[in-house]
């Protein structure tokens, strides 16, 4: 980590103060096709949400039509707080596609810029998809003045914001199945990625994990799947009860290796375990139910169900412990997990003061002002 004392840029945890969520929306030249009403439904209850407390960006190819959508379910106060961009794409994912964002609270005089956005590569997962729109996008919103932040060009370096946890504090979480997988950042090996990660996050420590893949996750294990960080020195983590359940050996080498962690001062982490949902097919294919895929908002948390009472209510229980403070609210997920992802992974969040509010629009900037470092 840089050590400069006038430096004290970090990458915050996602409970700090928010200005708003992004959402790339979904459209008939997505794999969403098939479903793309039931999918849109889901879109739209999360937006209800987010704008109830916090401004909304709205990514999409056809602004017109999902103005209308949003329009015929959302309040004339949800809808004052979103931000609507027409840029092509080719999938939803924001979570991985999106900025990851540096904020700093150095009082500076004169000109000082406080949020840094890293535009990182996105290559579809290791080049397993189109994803050449989709990593346009950053560029396209800070052209059209969307952020007010700076822009950094990290493009050299391919990062998913999925495959990422941070406490704010310095710590990085991540997993060793996805950062050294292939199509990624090769010939770099652990130990280099190890060193690029702290220097570009301005981190003290990156802890890798080697255990908890799920079945049907395509993206080679996010920790976002798996693991979240949570205030107070808190991991949730999913684990499996089921002895039969093809995940549970690895999931029970998952939690070994949680229970062995430290943190920075080095005291244990407080573990709160999530449960694994029954298994959920579509046709032969198990997909990557999850309930460590939630959102966390200004007040609330937004955690994804499958229609198992018993296992949904465990997970928002535990979930509330960890984030007292905050409204626990469930989002049903099972159309999201039919494309392998879940709600966390189709959003990003921004920092406070990084989104401009509608009434506060500026003009699209020319190509010869991004400020790239």
């Amino acid at each position: 980590m840089n050590h400069n004392p006038h430096c004290d840029f970090v990458l915050p945890a996602e409970w700090s103060p928010q200005s708003g969520i992004q959402l790339t929306w979904p459209h008939t030249a997505t794999d969403w096709k098939p479903y793309l009403e039931d999918i849109t439904k889901t879109f739209v209850e999360m937006a209800r949400e987010i704008t109830k407390r916090e401004l909304l960006l709205v990514v999409t190819p056809d602004k017109e039509q999902t103005r209308s959508q949003l329009a015929e379910s959302l309040s004339s106060e949800c809808l004052s707080r979103i931000i609507i961009r027409q840029v092509d794409t080719n999938d939803t994912w924001a979570r991985d596609h999106g900025p990851l964002t540096l904020t700093s609270t150095h009082q500076a005089q004169g000109f000082f810029v406080k949020n840094h956005l890293l535009d990182f590569k996105f290559n579809g997962w290791g080049e397993k998809f189109e994803w050449r729109k989709d990593n346009a996008i950053n560029l396209q919103l800070y052209y059209d003045g969307v952020f007010q932040a700076a822009l950094e060009n990290h493009t050299d370096f391919i990062l998913e914001g999925g495959s990422i946890e941070s406490d704010g504090q310095g710590t990085i979480m991540t997993t060793t199945s996805c950062m050294t997988a292939p199509h990624r950042n090769q010939p770099l090996g652990k130990r280099e990625i190890d060193e690029r990660l702290r220097i570009l996050l301005h981190a003290d420590r990156v802890i890798w994990l080697d255990h908890g893949r799920l079945i049907g996750d395509d993206t080679d294990g996010h920790i976002d799947t798996i693991v979240r960080m949570a205030p107070h020195d808190t991991l949730l983590y999913v684990g499996c009860d089921d002895t039969e359940d093809e995940h549970y050996d690895d999931f029970a080498a998952l939690e070994r290796q949680l229970q062995g962690l430290k943190t920075r001062n080095g005291k244990s982490y407080r573990l709160l375990r999530l449960p694994m949902p029954k298994a959920i097919f579509d046709g032969d294919d198990r997909l990557p139910a999850t309930y460590a895929n939630f959102v966390i908002l200004n007040g609330a948390v937004l955690v994804p169900t499958y229609a198992q009472p018993d296992s949904d209510r465990a997970a928002m229980d535990t979930i509330h412990q960890a984030f007292p403070d905050r409204d626990i609210i469930g989002i049903d997920a099972r159309t999201a997990i039919r494309q392998h992802g879940s709600l966390h992974c189709l959003t990003m969040q921004y920092p406070e003061g990084v989104l401009t509010p509608p009434h506060e629009e500026s003009a699209p900037q020319t190509p010869n002002e991004p400020f790239f470092t």
